[in-house]
């Protein structure tokens, strides 16, 4: 049963990452976009869509996975990992970041422009960061 669960955990932490990388990009788009024009409302229903359909979802799959494999297998690792300890930290920012996009697609369908087109391409990058630091400590456990 442990190696399904993180098989899961796995597969839907790829879904949330993929999704938390191409959502920036869509307000990158819609950033420059014209309000009430055709891409306004082409980036608005993406956007939608990709929170609906993949982001939440999978956030959510991921959370509920990872947390049974912490406390069914792994609670002992927890208070003597430094890595898991940081991994953790990491995986609340990126709770944190998801809020933050899906808050900025809420202003987004009020009609605002939040923030820059070059904002939006900086913070594009911050899930990639995250993934390569959190797969590191993951895998090699340095600490």
């Amino acid at each position: 049963m442990y190696e399904w669960l993180k098989a899961i955990h796995i597969s839907f932490v790829i879904f949330w990452m993929a999704g938390l990388l191409y959502l920036p990009r869509l307000y990158v788009y819609h950033s420059v976009s014209k309000k009430g024009g055709e891409l306004d409302r082409k980036m608005l229903e993406a956007e939608r869509n990709l929170i609906k359909i993949i982001i939440t979802p999978a956030m959510l799959i991921t959370l509920i996975s990872g947390l049974l494999l912490l406390f069914k297998y792994n609670l002992e690792v927890l208070q003597n990992s430094l890595w898991l300890q940081l991994k953790l930290i990491l995986l609340f920012f990126l709770f944190g970041y998801n809020g933050y996009l899906t808050k900025q697609g809420k202003l987004f369908a009020l009609g605002e422009r939040p923030r820059s087109e070059k904002f939006f391409r900086l913070i594009n990058e911050i899930p990639a960061l995250m993934t390569i630091i959190i797969v590191i400590l993951v895998v090699v456990k340095p600490f």
